[in-house]
């Protein structure tokens, strides 16, 4: 009989997360980071490095959790950049035929092709069944026509996966939606990078504009009217990803404010005044409460039994705790840190409360989702329907 919950990862896992730290602190130096940050540049040669070392190992979720932790713990704008190239590619693996899985993946899986996910309009963010750009047909395919905002890899992707709507909706806002494979240099895509970001500035975000693109039929993922359930089914995945970069950014954030403190200090932390102590107990308190919502969240996803609920708790929890640490690691370093990495990182957290559902958005999925179980419960107390 089993007495005890496993909370240590299998060595397979710690070997893999050592060897994405050690992969990032060689190669994400304070300077390369620094330097993709102010110019906005997309660390392309260490995308390519990140490959050939073999440690993005995209067969083994687990290792991708772990290697994206590390990445983010040592930065995450060159961290997420070097990782998010292939962005969006659960839904091809998930919906896709076996050719559409052959000719998008494999290039995917060894670092010759970028995709991203084409989701978020300028008056549709959080709200998905918001979206105008549709997908009409015509002939043997369709006419794409619409914008998106503020995609990941925009400028850069060989091909996005969009969604689109396909019909108009019979009186449900998130029926008649699709989702297609468009290739990036089809006539009639246009893109333009965006500058000025809060923060991960490394990597690449574009607006792309779709004027009477032709897609092919062969290129429609899934079935037609299921764009919707898709995408709810991939920001289950992608939210937990969210989640554990968050932790890994709070992490870094707390690595680097104990190596302030002891420098500046007596290099002894339990010296410090108790109120310094006490920040720093409840900065470690959360890190470590974030990750293990972020890991449970991830076991059952990766079990094939996602909790829709748990991971809102994770997404939101864990952003929220990055911003939280960053934020006292820069009161308790003052100007070091204001002038250092911790400023970066500060902007950097903030990106984790929005993207993939603003701490709102998981904060209304927790309380719907809680409420239909106490609905569920108290049908099946009283005897009634469920």
């Amino acid at each position: 009989m089993r007495t005890e919950m496993e909370f240590e990862l299998p060595e397979t896992l710690m070997d893999a997360r050592k060897k994405a730290r050690e992969f990032a602190l060689r190669e994400m130096t304070p300077e390369l980071a620094r330097k993709h940050d102010l110019d906005e540049e997309f660390p392309d040669d260490l995308r390519k490095k990140a490959f050939a070392s073999g440690i993005l190992d995209y067969s083994d979720p687990w290792k991708i959790l772990v290697t994206m932790e590390e990445f983010c713990r040592v930065d995450a704008g060159t961290g997420i950049a070097s990782i998010a190239t292939l962005f969006g590619m659960e839904l091809i693996m998930l919906f896709g035929t076996e050719e559409q899985r052959q000719q998008y993946l494999m290039p995917l899986n060894s670092g010759q092709a970028i995709m991203g996910l084409a989701v978020t309009e300028a008056a549709a963010g959080s709200d998905v069944a918001g979206i105008k750009t549709t997908a009409a047909k015509s002939g043997d395919g369709y006419i794409l026509n619409g914008s998106k905002m503020f995609i990941t890899n925009g400028q850069l992707a060989d091909f996005l996966v969009v969604l689109t709507r396909t019909a108009q909706p019979d009186g449900k806002r998130h029926h008649g939606l699709s989702v297609f494979i468009v290739g990036m240099r089809s006539k009639g895509v246009s893109r333009n990078k965006l500058s000025g970001k809060l923060g991960v500035r490394a990597t690449n975000t574009a607006e792309i504009v779709f004027d009477n693109v032709e897609v092919p039929a062969k290129n429609l993922l899934g079935e037609e009217g299921k764009g919707f359930y898709y995408i709810m089914t991939f920001f289950n995945i992608s939210r937990i990803y969210v989640a554990v970069q968050a932790v890994g950014i709070a992490q870094g954030a707390l690595d680097r404010t104990l190596e302030i403190i002891e420098r500046k200090g007596t290099g002894s932390i339990e010296t410090e005044k108790e109120h310094v102590l006490v920040t720093l107990g409840e900065m470690a308190t959360r890190i470590e409460a974030a990750r293990l919502l972020t890991y449970e969240a991830a076991s059952r996803l990766f079990k094939f039994n996602p909790d829709p609920k748990l991971t809102s708790m994770a997404k939101a929890y864990a952003a929220e705790t990055a911003v939280y640490v960053t934020e006292k690691a820069l009161e308790l370093t003052g100007v070091e840190g204001l002038a250092g990495d911790l400023e970066r990182s500060f902007r950097d957290a903030k990106i984790m409360e929005i993207w993939e559902g603003t701490s709102e958005v998981e904060k209304l999925i927790i309380s719907r989702t809680i409420g239909r179980e106490r609905t569920k419960a108290n049908a099946e107390k009283s005897g009634g329907p469920t």
